[in-house]
This record gives C-alpha cells, sequence and structure tokens, in this order.
C-alpha cells in the first residue's frame, strides 16, 4: 500500500495493525517513496562474541593522535574560523 506523509500522519493508528498483519506500507513525497513502513522483529539471543576474529587488521598504533591533513579532511575548520580564535 502506498500512502502520501500527510494521509500516513492522519492514519498512523490505521497503518501500524495493516503492517503487523504483513502489509508493507510505501510512504511517498511527491509520488516519490520516501519511507517503508515494516513489522519490528526482535532479535533473540545474545551476539556472539569474536565474530570478526581473524578477519579485522589494524595498522599502526590505533590510540595515537590522527595526523592533521586527516583530521582536517573530516572536520575541516570554516571559512572564518581563524576570525573566531582572535
Amino acid at each position: 500500500m502506498r500512502v502520501g506523509i500527510h494521509e500516513a500522519k492522519t492514519n498512523l493508528s490505521k497503518l501500524i495493525p495493516a503492517v503487523q498483519a504483513g502489509e508493507e506500507v510505501i510512504i511517498t513525497k511527491g509520488g516519490r517513496p520516501v519511507a517503508r513502513l515494516v513489522p519490528f522483529t526482535e532479535k533473540e539471543g545474545q551476539r556472539p562474541l569474536g565474530l570478526y576474529k581473524g578477519k579485522v587488521t589494524f595498522q599502526g598504533d590505533i590510540l595515537e593522535p590522527l595526523p592533521e591533513e586527516v583530521v582536517t579532511d573530516f572536520w575541516p575548520k570554516p571559512a572564518d574560523a581563524d576570525d573566531l580564535s582572535s
């Protein structure tokens, strides 16, 4: 079933039982799909520890600070940041 955002907001209490019954509800905005309502399924049991043991490796000291060029690539300073520091 496809419903617009306004209709979904207005009729959410009616859409929930439909989803619980197995129906997929697609929410649209301007006719384009933007979200999907699906039933929530609880995962049972605990996650196993060590699932990635031997599959992931690290190079160097992972506790060492990142190089400055990496930091500025991820978090560039705004153009006026220098003006704020004085």
